[in-house]
């Protein structure tokens, strides 16, 4: 009972940090237009990792998708590519998941196949995790150096210094998607000990013969030159044919004649 429970919170847990992750890389508010020195201004800005987007105090709001791939810094490439891998290993890792649940019984799949299955998802899970949670700390961090040098700037007594950009809301979606991922993950690969079965932890194998049991006993071998006679036909020192009995048969001594 406990496995079966560990399992179905890990893939509940896990459900929910992929959802987060996908709601965390699709959201606009990535950065956010920092207001410290302007706290009235007619526009908001804030950027994602798909679009830029400018509010007016009038409510009107108006976005525009980045064109260019080859004009985005580098940095920005990655974060994207980190959110979109662990979006796409954490929507595989939920359709593995959901066949190896031990509640779904399909066909005479064993216990075996599941604990693999529950294996490999948690594996996916923790890997999607890492990447969400890698992806928003790159974007984080190249929001705190440009926001330190545009405050370096700023006191520098330059006019032409640009909007300062501070944590937006997708940020912390993103670390919590990414950490739910993670734990969910995490239960996965624990309730996976709990799926295998018992014998076939430790498997012996033992091996029966299938005739009756013969024993050798072992003794010095002689090596013969081939050129010895016929050990029926050789007579030597103390050999003595056994007398024969009026029929024609051989007869031995018996115990009681050396009475």
């Amino acid at each position: 009972m406990s496995t079966t429970l560990c399992q179905v919170m890990g893939f509940l847990v896990s459900s929910l940090g992929v959802g987060g992750t996908i709601m965390a890389t699709a959201m606009d508010t990535w950065s956010t237009q920092d207001l410290y020195e302007n706290l009235v201004t007619a526009v908001f800005q804030y950027q994602g990792l798909w679009r830029s987007c400018v509010r007016q105090s009038s409510g009107f709001t108006e976005c525009r998708p980045y064109f260019t791939i080859l004009g985005l810094p580098a940095m920005f490439q990655a974060v994207r590519a980190l959110m979109i891998v662990g979006i796409v290993l954490g929507i595989l890792g939920l359709l593995v998941c959901i066949f190896a649940l031990k509640c779904i019984r399909i066909g005479s799949m064993e216990d075996t196949a599941k604990a693999n299955m529950t294996l490999t998802s948690g594996i996916m899970f923790i890997v999607a995790g890492l990447c969400a949670i890698t992806g928003v700390s790159v974007f984080a961090n190249m929001l705190v150096t440009n926001f330190w040098m545009s405050t370096t700037n700023m006191f520098q007594g330059m006019q032409n210094v640009q909007n300062r950009y501070t944590f937006g809301s997708a940020l912390f979606v993103g670390w919590v998607a990414g950490g739910l991922a993670l734990v969910g993950g995490i239960m996965m690969c624990l309730a996976c000990k709990g799926l295998i079965p018992e014998e076939s932890r430790y498997k012996a194998v033992s091996y029966n013969a299938s005739g009756r049991n013969i024993s050798y006993r072992t003794g010095p071998y002689k090596v013969g030159s081939g050129y010895e006679a016929d050990p029926k036909t050789r007579k030597g020192a103390g050999y003595e044919e056994a007398p024969r009995s009026e029929d024609g048969r051989r007869s031995y001594p018996s115990k009681y004649d050396y009475v």
